[in-house]
This record gives structure tokens, sequence and C-alpha cells, in this order.
């Protein structure tokens, strides 16, 4: 079975198709046959003007054709596009949905942030154990906060802070105010050690200049030593000398400041990134469908 995900968010839209590999159809493996990373910042158009501009509007039309002949070539089984905050909190997203689906017959869900998060935690739910976590997924326009408390999901919520909207400098004091008080509030000392759980292009880039081993934790302290490290960089540095997309070059400090706030806020002394994100979410989600339909035709 072949199944794609296309993850259409603020600072980039990510494709991935992979080949499901099952294991007496119970823990599925997705391998990865191809992934694209277009860096089209819709968020810069919607968190300044409310609307995708015209340009942006014309790219992204070429790239959802060129992702349905991906599709198309790579002949998969099923796939599913979703978009995130940018077209959600634009006034001309819908909009734009429609003139794809007219013109390419392709369905893009815009979903909430409910459902993105729900989504994401569908990816990261085999890496917790039974005990305390705060999930933290930052992306261009939002990040969701997911807590885990004794093996079961207890809270979530998403805020409109992101790596794009902080460097803007259009997030909104009030609602760094509403996430500090959210988290205070909902992380309560009785839950004991709180371990975050970090996802993102952002956080996984800073793990990755950690040099620390797969599946490993990540202090807070080494969190900041990267992005002390990162900030002493220039743009065009980071680029050349630590092999960043431009588009990431100049999110991640604004990315990591989210994160350091949040784990301050939750008392949580270490992270812990898995490599799984929004498009997993999907993937896995495809398959259980898949899974479900053929017992329904049984």
């Amino acid at each position: 079975m072949k199944l794609a995900a296309i993850d259409i968010g603020s600072n980039a839209i990510r494709f991935q198709v992979s080949t499901v590999l099952t294991n007496n159809k119970t823990h599925p493996v997705f391998k990865k046959l191809e992934y694209v990373r277009f860096p089209l910042r819709l968020g810069h158009d919607v968190f300044t003007t409310n609307r995708i501009s015209e340009k942006s509007m014309a790219k992204f039309k070429k790239l959802m054709k060129a992702y349905k002949l991906l599709l198309e070539l790579y002949e998969v089984d099923d796939y599913m596009f979703c978009a995130t905050s940018a077209m959600r909190e634009s006034d001309n997203g819908t909009e734009l949905a429609n003139a794809v689906k007219e013109e390419l017959g392709i369905t893009i869900n815009i979903i909430d942030g409910n459902r993105e998060a729900e989504l994401i935690n569908r990816a990261i739910s085999s890496y917790l154990a039974d005990q305390t976590y705060l999930h933290i997924d930052v992306g261009g326009g939002s990040t969701e906060l997911n807590l885990y408390a004794g093996g079961k999901k207890i809270k979530t919520r998403s805020f409109k802070i992101g790596s794009v909207r902080v460097l803007e400098q259009i997030d909104s004091p009030v609602m760094w105010e509403d996430m500090e008080r959210w988290i205070k509030e909902y992380v309560k000392k009785e839950y004991g050690k709180v371990t975050a759980v970090g996802t993102g292009g952002n956080i996984s880039k800073i793990f990755e200049l950690a040099k620390l081993k797969p599946g490993s934790t990540m202090s807070v302290k080494k969190v900041k030593q990267i992005r002390d490290m990162v900030e002493s960089y220039t743009i065009e540095e980071r680029i050349y000398k630590l092999q960043m997309n431009p588009d990431r070059a100049d999110v991640i400090i604004p990315a990591s400041q989210i994160y350091l706030k949040v784990m301050e806020w939750a008392h949580a002394a270490s992270i812990l990134v898995p490599e799984v994100g929004l498009k997993d979410g999907i993937m896995l989600h495809l398959y259980e469908q898949s899974i479900l339909q053929q017992k329904l035709d049984l």
C-alpha cells in the first residue's frame, strides 16, 4: 500500500509518499519513497494582510499541480491534503481551496488547531511512556500544546503564536499571557516531573545541531546553548556553515524562544524530539481508515 500526506503549513508545504510495511497489520512501518519540502511562506501574507497574495496563490496552484502529478506517478492508494493556520486564518483560504478543487480535483482539508494537534498526537503516542509530558508543536502560525498524564492526553490547546508571527513581530502579548496562564493552570505539581516533547522542523534542527544520540532527551541548557550558537551567526552563515534552508535560517531563533518559554513555564528540564510531525499523523490516519474499510468490505 502507498499513502501520501501533504502538510500545507505557514512556512512551507511538505509532501511525502510512503509504502506501508505491516506486521500482521498491527504495527505499520512507513517507508519513505519521496519527500518534497517547498518553501512557500503563506504565513507572511496572511499574518500581515489577512490574505494570500495573488502571487502566492499562483505559485500554490502550480505546486498543487506538481504534487498531483507525483501522486499519479507513484500510483498512491490514498492521500490527504491538510492546511493549517495560514489558510484557516486567511480571508481567501477557502476560496483558494475551492479553486484548487475545481481546477485540479484536489480536496484541501483546512483543519482547526484541535484537529491538527489530534493528528500529530497519533504520530508521537508510540514514543511516550506512562509519565507526564507536555507536547509542544511549533509551526509558522500556531503552537499546539498537549498535556499527557498517566499515559492519557488530558488537555489540549492551540495558540496563535508561531515562528513566522514572532519573526514578523505580529505575535500578540495577550496570546503569550494566555499561553503562560494555561500552562500554569493545567501543568500541576501533583503530576510530578514534566518532560517536554518537541515536534516541528526547528526543534528537529536544534536537536541535530546538538549531536545527541537518537531517542535521547535534550536539556534546557543544551537548547539554550544551540540557540545562542545559531544566533551568533548571520543568516548567510546559518545557510552556508550550518546547512540550513533559507526559510529555516530566519525562523529558528523565534521558534526556539517559543519552546524555551513553554518549557520554563512548565518547569520541564528536558525535551524529547521524535522525528515526526503532522504528515506522519496523516499517514497513520489514512492507514487506519484503510484497515477499517477492509473490515467493512469483508
